[in-house]
Parts: structure tokens; C-alpha cells; sequence
């Protein structure tokens, strides 16, 4: 049996806390819904924010909500370089020491002294999910991907196993770019 998969393109966009949307936007700031993201209650959001690196900035950047416990910024490697922030490849949620930059919102602006990553590939997996195809909590997949004229394998892809997620992997814009991705392009685990 093939395992495959959903292959999607996760864009720059910045996750806050509550205490710096309050910050940005102002005191009693509530993220505004724009749109269901794939995986359940995720969410982008109305509210933007400009990024602000060493060599340059991103004017809008996308927040995704909801409000998270840590403040993060996800570029991708294109993108930190071009901004001149020097950004490991790290899974979500692991910011200690990671890369600065500046958030900049309506009412206000955030130094990050640490926070900006490039989200490393990943597979989202329900435990049934993980079960039918035979995958666990943080295991190391290939997944083949038959694009037209830039077919690939992406290497050191972590499976991430929750009843919170939607059975789906994500990459970056170089990696979407890369494998001349196209919207609902599939994949397959490789054993």
C-alpha cells in the first residue's frame, strides 16, 4: 500500500502571544479570523506585522492564530538570508536561541532577541494515521514527490503525531519551489 500524502506550502508568517498582540495592536487585541488553515483550529488571521531584519524588512506578514505561548517567526531560508537574520532550521516551538528581528504593528513594535526559525519539513499524523502506515512520534521519513520536470525526494522529514492534527505535510516556499508544487500534489512516504 502507497502511503500518501498532502503536500502543502506553509508561507512566512509569524505566531505571537497575547501579551505581544496587545503590544501590536493594543490592549484587549483580539485576532481577527481571515480563513481555516488546514489543520484543525489553526487559522490565518486579518492582522499583519512587518518583519524587520539586519539588511531589510517584510512589510505585511501574515499572523496565524490562535495566540500561541511563544512568540515565532517561520521564514524560509530565501527569506531570512534576504532580511539578514541568521534563522536555524528548528521544528516549531523550538526558539531557544534562535534568530532576532523586529515585529512592527499599528500600535506598536517587539525586539525578538530569539524566535525566528525555517520550520523544519514536516508531517502532521493523527495516532490512527500514524498506526495505518506504520509511523511513531518523531520518526525520520523520506517522502518521493513526481512533480513535472523537478521530481525529488525531501530527506529528514520529522513525523509529528497528535489527535490534534489533519493527516498532511508541510514544506516551505523554497521547498514548494524546489518541487514545483502545485495545489493538492501528493506524495509518498518512502520506508
Amino acid at each position: 500500500m502507497a502511503k500518501e500524502i498532502l503536500i502543502e506550502t506553509s508561507a512566512r508568517h509569524v505566531h505571537v502571544t497575547a501579551e505581544v498582540l496587545e503590544t501590536l495592536f493594543g490592549k484587549g487585541y483580539e485576532l481577527t479570523w481571515k480563513k481555516d488553515l488546514s489543520q484543525p483550529g489553526q487559522f490565518a488571521c486579518q492582522e499583519r506585522v512587518q518583519v524587520i531584519g539586519p539588511k531589510s524588512s517584510f512589510p505585511a506578514v501574515s499572523i496565524l492564530g490562535p495566540v500561541r505561548p511563544e512568540t515565532q517567526v517561520e521564514l524560509s531560508a530565501s527569506d531570512a538570508r534576504s532580511i539578514g537574520i541568521d534563522a536555524p532550521c528548528r521544528e516549531s516551538g523550538d526558539v531557544a536561541g534562535s534568530g532576532a528581528c523586529k515585529l512592527v504593528g499599528p500600535e506598536g513594535e517587539v525586539e525578538l532577541s530569539e524566535g525566528v526559525i525555517i520550520a523544519k519539513r514536516h508531517i502532521h499524523a493523527t495516532p490512527e494515521d500514524a498506526e495505518k502506515y506504520g509511523l511513531s512520534d518523531k520518526q525520520i521519513v523520506n517522502v518521493k514527490v513526481n512533480s513535472d520536470g523537478r521530481a525529488l525526494i525531501f530527506g529528514d522529514v520529522i513525523v509529528r503525531v497528535s489527535p490534534k492534527y489533519k493527516w498532511a505535510m508541510h514544506i516551505d516556499t523554497d521547498e514548494s519551489n524546489a518541487a514545483f508544487a502545485k495545489p493538492g500534489m501528493m506524495g509518498e512516504i518512502l520506508d
